[in-house]
Order: C-alpha cells, then structure tokens, then sequence
C-alpha cells in the first residue's frame, strides 16, 4: 500500500487570500524542494533534477518548452511544475496487488484525482475482470493474449481506436501507429485533439506545416513577442527565464489574456540576485484584458491598422502569399463598434498595441490554448497568420509563429504519424518500408473515438498514457461510453481516474517512466522527443525502476503487437523491442526530415528538424504560398443572466495531474472548486463573495442539463460578463458536440453557463426537466453573429 497517508481533501479548508503579482522566486525554490524530499527523498531529489533538461539526461515530462543549446544550460534548467513532474513520477510510493485487494473499483472511484495520484507507481499488470469488482494481478502474456483476444474478435478493425498522450517517446508513439496501421486502423486519437489541433489545422492550411517557424534564439533577437492565450508562468514556466533575456536584448513585450496572470506581470529568475532579494523583472510593457472569444476581432483590428498606417512588407506580400487584396479590403472596412464589444476593449487601447506592431521589424506571435479552444480557433490562428505574414515575419530571424505546445512530446507524437488523417505520403512511405498497404481513409479522433464508443461501433479502446476521461469534455457522456466498450487498456504509470470507469473488461499495464533506465535485450536503451520549436534530442532516465514487473512502452507495444498479429506483414516486433536503434532506423526512411535519425539523435542537443517556411521562405500549400483568408468576426452574444466560461489550470497542476492544492498565483490554497468571476457580475447575479453556486449549461434545447456542483465564488479581475474555473472539474459542463469548426477540437474556452445556488433542484435530474423552460435552456448556447 501507499508508503505516505495522503488525506482527501475538503472544500471547507479552501482559502482566499490576494493573488500574487509575480512568478516563481525564492518560493518557487522552495516549493520544488519540499515536494522533492515528500516523494523522492534527499537522494534521488539530487540525482534526478541535476540530470532533468540536461544533454545526456532526461527530457521533462510535462510541458514541451525548448531546451538552449547545452553549453547554454543552467545547472537548475527546470521549473517548479518540472520538478513537481519528477517528483510524482519518481516518488517511492507504491501501488501494489496488496493495494488494490484493500480498495474496490468502487471505493477508488470516491476519492478525488489528487489522492488518486498520490497512491504511488503501479507495480504489476493490472485486470478488473467482468463482473469483478477489484482489480487483480495478471501476468504480461495473459494480459497480451487477452488484447490479441479481443482485438482479432472484432467484426472490423475500425472497431477498436487507439489514443496517444504527449508524454510517449518518438520511438513509442512511431511503434503504436505501426501496429494500429497493421491491424487495420486509422484510429488514432490523440491529447492533440484537445488542445492545439486547432493550430495545427489552421497552419497546415496556411503556410503548409503546422508547426512553429521559429527556433529558440528567435525570442532573443526579436524586437517584439505577442504572448496571445498563454499563460507561461503556470503552463510554462521555463519561457520566463526566456523572456527575460530577450528584454535584457531590448525585446518588447505585448500580451493579451483575459486574465492579468502573475506569469505576464514580473518574473523572479530565483538563479539572480535581482530575482531573489529584487522585484525581479516587468514581463509585459502592455496587457490587453480581451474578453473571452475576442481574439479574432482584436486581430482584425491590428490588421485594419497596419493597413491604414502602410505599415506592410510589400515585396514579402508580392513573392510569397495569396490573398492579400481581399483581406486587406475586409479588414479595412470593419466595425469598430463591433470590435469593442467583441475585445471588451478601447480603440484606444487596441491602436497602442497596434502600434507596437507597426514599431517593430520583428515579431515572434506566441499562443496557447486560450486562442484554440474556440468554435473560431481555426480562423483565429489563421489571422495570426495573416499578421505574420502582413509585415514579412515568417522565414525571418527574430521572427515567426510559435504555437507553445503544451505536453512533452506532443507534437513528436505527430511527427510520427500519431494522427487519424495523416498524409497519403506518410502511408505510401509505410506501405515501402513494411510491405503492407495501410488504411488510407481518415480514423477518428478524440471526439469521434467517444462518438464512436457512445454509439456502439467502438468496443475497444487502449490508451497510451494519459488520463483521457478526464482530458475529454462532456465528462457524463465520456464516462458512459467508455463503460459501455468490451475492454479498455490503459498504459500508464500512476492511477487515475480514467482506470474507474472502463469496458466489460479494464486492464492496466504498467510501464517504465522518463525517470527510469530501460534495459532491454541489447542494453541500456535512449528514446526520443521532439520539443515545440522542432529540435529532437535523447532522453536517459537514471533511475532504477519502480519495479522489476515494469516494461517499457515500446515493450508493452510490440508484445499487444505479437500477440495481435503474430507474423502478419513480418514486422519484426521483436527486433524492435530488443534495440531501439531499428525503430529509429525504420524512422529514418518514412519520417520526413528524419533521415540519418539515429546520427543525429545522439549529437549532444540533438538537431532540428526541417521547417521550409523558416528555412527558405516555401510553403507547401496548394497555391505554393502563404495563404492569407478572410474569416468573418464572431462575436458571441452571451444572454442576460449568463457569464461566458473558460476553463483553466491551477498553478498546481499539469493538466489533468494534480500536484497539490495551491493556487498561490490566484490566491487559493487549500481547494480547487471555485469560479472566478468580475466582483460587479457577482452582485448584478444576485451573489456575494464566498457563495457556493452550481455551474448549469444547456446544449442545443437537449433535455440534457449539464451541470457542475458546489463552486466558491471569488471576485476576480476577469472581463465583464465572463468568468473562469478549473478542468478537470468544469469538463461536464463541455458538450462533446461544442468544437472548433475545421479541426473538431473542443470548444472549452467558450461555454455559456448560469450560476444556481449550490444544492439547487436544477441540477437534480429527476427536477431539472420541469425547472427550466426550453426557451431558456435555447439561450444557454451563445448567439453567434457573423460581421463581414
């Protein structure tokens, strides 16, 4: 059982108090210790964070921020949220068979997320058996034969879908694909889906790679960086050190958000003396507090400015983009009434933004998941674009577009062919590699993969990492198809709560963590990733590993493989696992810009992949250039009584993982279900600070209420008319239907909600039918209107 007694949590000991006005600090420090030493110990805290972020050690597990070249690396090259990472995976807690006889699916499923992960590394495989009501030990060839099972019994391969988290290695996620691809299937859902698949759409459309066009030493050379829907100082930490070096270079900084975060005001580097007895340094020399959705619009009008002022680089215009003319007529008779109610801004205030664009012949465009989680995040990334592309500032140093992905190795994911509608080039090179011709019509995604299991053609679903009931949105909806699958596989490290509610038949297979050596038949084995800004380099865990039952993904991948296909296509699954260096060797010849992949990999930092916009100025669009569009402005009206939801991280946690229970950025500590919203929306709901109140949406007039309970409210410096909480526990409230047009990508930014009192009938489903009329629950889905 867990070393540690670990406490649920209530929310009678949440407490507010006033947010802080910088990142990190000495706290940050001391925090990361503390949380070292409780789950590591003083020795393996020394031994993994000196080897985290390092050229021969391990890459960081949670966010994907770009390491400097290694004799640019500090000796601390880690964050807080880095070290907290570490320290969850690398803690000496352990879950045991011993464990899961004390604690039935059932009783599991009372606790909350936090005390779930706070039960320590899983030690063996894993069954909960149909009808069974704990989880038993199995062993690696019975859980593989009972996959195999399942997965050959199947009517069509298109039956089962295979789900990727950003925390899988290149080499893992390249293995996965093959062996979905083998048996059959596009399937491919991965964490994309939910947080940048939007950008990837938009910047595959518009420049022809959906990828950042900017490498790390851009940031230090730019006149101007616009950080739009990102909060660094939470989501990734280790960009402040960044951006402080590039103001120390005379850099500007613009950032837009809803929220005023401590990460976008001042940062104390705690490796400074000015960041440990100073006031550290000013992140941002302006702040736009745009409202919620008013990103497209706000864009618009830089646009519209940069047009009036000329401030445009014609020649870049003439030779490498399309579209222009009609943009710029678009732009240059928009609304400006329409633009402040949209932004929640002045003109005034837009025009000195504005203006920093004009000023500057090199900008860096900076976004998170604040821009893509919108029905609009297609077009709202492709206006950025439009941006880029206006004044010249894509293939220029000092410049580009830098989408800053938010898991370790997502975008590697991808690269590896970790994707439902991978190009028809990928597959041919599959097809020359392994002799076997792949499916070529598109899989599902995440959306779909619930659709799909919600509807009954998906009974199997495996997931490689992650936590994906809790990731996914429309948690009630996602909760009850994956119940309703014949089996799920969840590959994982920890527990959580997607191991709760699964298939007939719910499997758990343990596997090593980035912390920990992989020795397999031919030695000690390195694995890959690949960061935000295209670099690729090795990644060594030092540790020993949990467990000796443990395996690696790739062992666990190609055994569920063997197991499937026996000698189907004569794969050599068993070459693969034995040395990694055949992996890399099959990615060398069917992954662009991988070729002599093993050489490069083991060069200290590893090396960069091709980005021909950054490189050459050439863009593999259909016209050959950079594809400039006209998107209407979508301005959401939200109804009286209502307030426009997005849901956000605590400072605690990485997505769905919870460290802890601190929220110092914003004041809380000690809980997690609060709802910030403007102190005046507050009194005009009806509500004083300090009131629980239930959280309600409807969808399209359904009789579905959805509806997440018992939330504190806490005035907070958000816009008029929205408000913000955290996900996990807010994902009900996001219909599975509500997605970004063009990449299907969950909406979860945007969701019209109203406030009842906490306990209210409504959110009883025998009572919420007769509660409300249909009238109102029409109005709980925002108006929107076009503007051209």
């Amino acid at each position: 059982m867990s070393r540690r007694q670990v406490e649920d949590y209530s929310e009678r000991d949440l407490q507010v108090g006033d947010p802080d006005d910088h990142a990190a600090g000495p706290t940050a420090v001391a925090v990361s210790i503390k949380r070292g030493l409780e789950r590591m110990g003083p020795v393996r805290t020394a031994r993994t964070l000196l080897e985290l972020n390092q050229a021969e050690g391990f890459d960081c597990m949670s966010c994907a921020w770009p390491d400097p070249d290694p004799g640019h690396r500090a000796i601390a090259e880690f964050c807080e949220n880095g070290a907290k990472a570490v320290a969850e995976e690398a803690t000496t807690d352990r879950a045991t068979p011993e464990f899961f006889t004390a604690h039935s699916v059932a009783d599991l499923d009372s606790h909350s997320e936090y005390w779930l992960g706070q039960q320590g590394r899983i030690t063996h495989p894993m069954v909960r058996r149909p009808g069974g009501t704990h989880y038993e030990p199995i062993g690696w060839d019975e859980a593989f034969g009972l996959v195999a099972g399942e997965l050959n019994g199947l009517d069509s391969p298109g039956e089962a879908t295979f789900y990727t988290s950003g925390r899988a290695s290149n080499e893992a996620a390249f293995t996965y694909q093959l062996f979905a691809r083998a048996f059959g299937t596009n399937n491919l859902p991965d964490c994309s889906n939910m947080c940048h698949e939007s950008t990837s759409i938009a910047l595959q459309e518009s420049i022809g790679i959906g990828k950042a066009s900017v490498t790390l030493p851009d940031l230090l050379s730019a006149d101007l960086i616009v950080i739009a829907g990102q909060n660094p100082g939470t989501n990734h930490p280790r960009m402040l050190t960044q951006l402080e070096n590039a103001k120390k270079s005379g850099a500007r900084i613009l950032t837009i958000n809803p929220l005023h975060e401590a990460g976008l005001t001042r940062f104390k580097n705690p490796q400074t003396p000015k960041g440990v007895v100073g006031r550290g340094t000013k992140v941002s020399d302006l702040h736009l507090p745009v409202r919620v959705n008013g990103d497209l619009a706000l864009f618009q009008a830089f646009g519209a400015l940069l047009v009036e002022w000329d401030a445009l680089d014609h020649p870049f215009l003439e030779r490498h983009t399309t579209g222009f003319d009609a943009w710029c007529d678009h732009v240059a008779h928009l609304d400006w009434t329409q633009v402040e109610a949209s932004t929640g801004l002045t003109r005034a205030q837009i025009t000195d933004a504005a203006q920093m664009l004009r000023d500057s012949r090199k900008t860096v465009f900076c976004w998170a998941m604040g821009l893509t989680q919108h029905r609009n995040g297609v077009a709202t990334i492709k206006e950025l674009v439009n941006l880029a592309c206006a004044q010249g500032n894509i293939g220029r140093p000092g410049a580009g577009l830098f989408p800053v992905r938010g898991h370790s190795n997502v975008q590697g994911d991808r690269t590896m062919g970790i994707w439902e509608r991978v190009p028809q080039s990928f597959l041919d090179s599959l097809q020359r590699e392994f002799g076997f011709d792949p499916p070529r019509e598109h899989g599902f995604d995440t959306v779909d993969s619930i659709r799909g299991m919600r509807d009954g053609k998906v009974t199997v679903f495996v997931g490689l990492g992650g936590n994906f009931l809790q990731a996914a949105p429309d948690t009630d909806v996602t909760t009850a198809a994956l119940e309703s699958t014949r089996l799920t596989v969840q590959i994982s490290t920890k527990l959580n709560r997607s191991h709760l509610h699964g298939g007939r038949t719910m499997l758990i297979l343990p596997t090593l963590g980035r912390t920990e050596l992989d020795v397999q038949d031919t030695g000690s084995q390195f694995v890959t990733v690949e960061d935000s800004t295209c670099s690729v380099h090795a990644s060594r865990g030092p540790l020993d590993p949990a467990s000796p039952h443990l395996r690696s993904e790739v062992a666990i991948l190609t055994g569920i493989a063997e197991a499937t296909l026996g000698d189907r296509h004569g794969i050599d699954w068993a070459g693969m696992r034995a040395d990694y260096r055949r992996i890399r060797d099959h990615i060398s010849r069917v992954v662009p810009g991988c070729e002599s992949y093993e050489v490069n990999a083991r060069r200290p930092g590893g090396f960069v992949l091709p980005h021909p916009p950054r490189d050459s100025r050439t863009f593999d669009t259909d016209s050959g250039r950079a594809e400039m569009v006209v998107s209407p402005i979508e301005v959401l009206h939200v109804p009286d009584g209502h307030l426009l939801l997005q849901t956000l991280r605590s400072h605690d946690q990485f997505n769905t993982t919870i460290y802890g229970l601190s929220d110092r950025y914003r004041g809380i500590e000690g809980g997690r279900r609060v709802v910030f919203a403007h102190r005046e929306d507050i009194v005009a709901l009806g509500y004083r600070d300090g009131d629980h109140v239930d959280l309600v949406t409807y969808w399209d007039g359904d009789d579905h209420v959805r509806c997440a309970r018992d939330f504190r409210l806490v005035p907070y410096d958000v816009p008029r008319g929205t408000a913000a909480a955290y996900y996990p526990e807010t994902n009900p409230l996001v219909p599975l239907d509500h997605t970004a047009s063009g990449s299907n990508q969950p909406a979860s930014k945007s969701i019209v909600v109203r406030l009842t009192a906490a306990g209210s009938r409504e959110c009883d489903p025998e009572g919420a039918q007769g509660s409300v009329g249909s009238d109102d629950r029409h109005k709980s889905r925002p108006e929107v209107r076009h503007l051209s």
